[in-house]
């Protein structure tokens, strides 16, 4: 079970992988197809880390040597977050641990009395960190189009005061885009600001805060090939200069004062304000490097992704009794994401068989989207996804599709059972890695 690096093609960024037992005996190369909930380590990051650990120190107010390099990392990381997103010169970076956290500052960085429209079907990060009257919240039209009407009407009904509207650049769930330009253009004639959560489009596609003309963009660390706990926000300054920092902390104050009848404070007024503490250094640098990555390599990314997904979807489409599923009934873009039921069988259960007997690492479940997967998959409110990186082979996909052939044809080679509230092998023979055995 040792780790390995990935290189599916000469032109795209290796990425770490391993084997993995099987209940069947002996192990096999990991496949994993569940890159949309945590995407793997960038090879090239964690070179980047390595390198950098021995000169780790305090950022910002240290005057040995390894901190003065720690802050022009940190610093210089900024600047890379800035051009990947194709922000403009005024916009500022603030750094965060993940795109949740970030819509959350967001949040409590609006004025006072901001309407807030988005749809129903959004991740539980981008639905639920707005409070208040004057969030409106739309049902998921079927088409794209209607989409776009859809937010029209809703900013047209809002009172008078700032708007937001919230957007999800792909949905988690089914992998499908939606039409961000032409939403931030009704939302800009309606006076009204545009947040792009792009935890599930930056890892796929170029994001551009000027090109889609949108105020602010979200994203994480851990689905960009950089799992080491950063994320960032990034957009117009001037509510978040307003807003009470996110937290309070050494970091964020410019100076503290006594009184008597109390402390008082003066805050920075820039991206420090929001970042309170001792910052992570490691997560930022490993998050840049990321971005520096993929933006050196769109072109080739894509081109393997939509293959990959070509040939997903054909031979998923094949496989008896299964049905995926989609939010728009019109064709549209969509990442390497795709989720499904599959008759007759209980996603949870049919998740562990491809782990425990073919190595196939995928989701399974509402995808912390429960109204959109409830929409979708009826009922029982559950699926299988599977979401595709740059890891990802011809061989990941077809052992998927001989798998649920089989799994069909004629049913799982083990037992399993729920000893924990999931299902599991029952009994689970497979040795846990070195670092763990003990």
């Amino acid at each position: 079970m040792d780790s390995t690096e990935i290189r599916v093609r000469q032109d795209i960024p290796a990425v770490l992988g391993t084997r993995v037992p099987l209940v069947t005996g002996g192990e096999t190369g990991y496949a994993n197809l569940d890159h949309a909930a945590s995407a793997p380590c960038l090879a090239a990051v964690r070179d980047a880390v390595d390198a950098f650990l021995p000169w780790y120190a305090s950022a910002h107010r240290g005057a040995g040597f390894a901190s003065q390099v720690s802050t022009r990392v940190y610093e210089r990381a900024r600047e890379v977050l800035r051009k990947f997103a194709g922000a403009r010169d005024r916009d500022t970076v603030i750094f965060t641990r993940n795109t949740t956290d970030a819509l959350n500052l967001l949040a409590r960085a609006l004025p006072r009395h901001t309407s807030v429209v988005l749809f129903d079907t959004e991740h539980h990060a981008a639905l639920l960190p707005w409070r208040g009257p004057n969030v409106v919240r739309i049902p998921a039209p079927r088409t794209r189009l209607a989409a776009v009407a859809a937010v029209e009407r809703a900013l047209a009904g809002c009172p008078a005061g700032p708007r937001l509207v919230v957007l999800t650049g792909a949905s988690n769930v089914t992998g499908e885009t939606l039409p961000v330009a032409e939403i931030a253009a009704v939302a800009r004639r309606h006076g009204a600001r545009t947040a792009l959560d792009a935890a599930q489009l930056a890892p796929h596609r170029p994001i551009s805060l000027t090109g889609l003309d949108v105020d602010y963009v979200v994203l994480s660390g851990h689905k960009l090939y950089a799992p080491f706990g950063a994320g960032a926000l990034i957009g117009r300054a001037d509510w978040l200069r307003a807003a009470t920092p996110y937290l309070a902390g050494g970091g964020a104050t410019k100076a503290v004062t006594r009184h008597e009848t109390g402390v008082g404070v003066t805050w920075h007024t820039g991206p420090e304000r929001h970042e309170a503490g001792s910052p992570n250094i490691v997560g930022v640098h490993a998050l840049a490097v990321a971005c520096e990555q993929l933006g050196a390599h769109w072109d080739a990314l894509e081109a393997h992704e939509h293959a990959l997904l070509e040939r997903l979807r054909a031979g998923l489409a094949a496989v008896p009794g299964l049905a995926e599923l989609r939010l728009f009934d019109d064709e549209s873009d969509r990442t390497g994401t795709v989720s499904f039921t599959l008759d007759g069988f209980e996603p949870g259960w049919l998740s562990a068989v491809l782990s425990a007997e073919y190595g196939i690492g995928v989701r399974d479940g509402a995808f912390c989207a429960h109204i959109a997967t409830r929409r979708l998959a009826g009922q029982g409110a559950q699926a299988v996804r599977v979401s595709l990186g740059l890891g990802t082979t011809e061989e990941h996909i077809d052992r998927l599709v001989l798998a649920l052939r089989q799994i069909v044809a004629r049913g799982a080679r083990w037992t399993y059972g729920r000893p924990a509230g999931r299902w599991a092998p029952v009994p689970d023979p497979r040795p846990l890695p070195p670092f763990l055995a003990g």
